[in-house]
C-alpha cells in the first residue's frame, strides 16, 4: 500500500548541514551526504539513511541560523501542556498533509494509546515510543511530548522517503518504524517478526478508518 502525492517537507534548519534537494521538489536536512553507487547515504547526528540518487537533484547549503537572544534550547524547554492528540496534529502538520496527519496518529494509537507516560517493555517511550537511541539521534528528549511527537513524525516521514519508491512503500516504513529499518534491509521486506507484521496492521487498519472518517466528513 503506498500513500501517492504524500506531502512531505522540512522546516527550515537552524544549524550548518546541507539540504538534499529531491525531484518530487521536497528538501531533506542532512549533516552530509556520501554517494555510493546509485545510492546516497545522508547523515544525520550518528544515524544516516539510504536513497536512490536518481530522487536527488541537487544539494544546498544550509544557513547557519543565530539563535533569538533569551530563546531556550528545544531539550530544555519545558514539556508542553497541550492534549497529546494536538500535539500529535501539530506535528504532523509541520511536515505533510492530511494522509500524514492520518497516519501518524493512527501510529500514536496503536503505539501508546496517545498516552506521554508509556513505557514499552523493550525502553521504548511515550507518545510515539521512541527508543532511547533513536530519540538522541533525533536529538530530542523522549520524555518530552512534544519533542516526542515532533521527532517521531521526523523519523517517520524519513522512512517514508526511504521507501517512496517501493509499492509496498507504507507497510515497510511502517515495519521499520517497528523494527528498524535495519531488519527491513535484511529481509527485504517486511520482517517476520510476530509483533511486527501485526503492528504493521493494526496501524494500516487504524489509517484506512481515520481516512474513510475524513472522507465521509468532507462529503457532508
Amino acid at each position: 500500500m503506498r500513500i501517492l502525492g504524500l506531502a512531505l517537507w522540512l522546516a527550515s534548519a537552524a544549524s550548518a548541514g546541507e539540504y538534499v534537494l529531491l525531484a518530487s521538489g521536497a528538501a531533506l536536512y542532512a549533516d552530509r551526504h556520501e554517494l555510493l553507487g546509485d545510492l546516497v547515504r545522508l547523515h544525520r547526528g550518528e544515524g544516516f539513511i539510504e536513497l536512490p540518487l536518481a530522487l536527488v537533484i541537487g544539494f544546498e547549503p544550509a544557513p547557519v541560523l543565530s539563535r533569538p537572544a533569551g530563546e531556550v534550547p528545544l531539550a530544555q524547554r519545558p514539556s508542553s501542556t497541550e492534549p497529546p492528540e494536538q500535539l500529535i496534529e501539530r506535528a504532523a502538520a509541520r511536515y505533510g498533509g492530511a494522509d500524514f496527519a492520518a497516519l501518524l496518529h493512527s501510529v500514536a494509537r496503536v503505539e501508546s494509546g496517545y498516552r506521554p507516560d508509556a513505557v514499552s517493555p523493550k525502553g521504548a517511550r511515550g507518545l510515539l515510543q521512541l527508543m532511547p537511541e533513536t530519540a538522541r539521534q533525533l536529538e530530542a528528549d523522549p520524555d518530552d511530548p512534544a519533542q516526542n511527537a515532533d521527532a517521531g513524525a521526523r523519523f517517520l516521514r524519513e522512512l517514508l522517503l526511504k521507501y517512496r519508491d517501493h509499492p509496498y512503500q507504507l507497510r515497510l516504513a511502517l515495519a521499520a518504524y517497528n523494527a528498524g529499518p535495519g531488519a527491513v534491509e535484511r529481509y527485504g521486506g517486511v520482517p517476520p517478526y510476530p509483533e511486527t507484521t501485526r503492528y504493521v496492521e493494526r496501524v494500516l487498519e487504524e489509517f484506512r478508518r481515520l481516512r474513510v472518517n475524513s472522507t465521509s466528513s468532507r462529503a457532508r
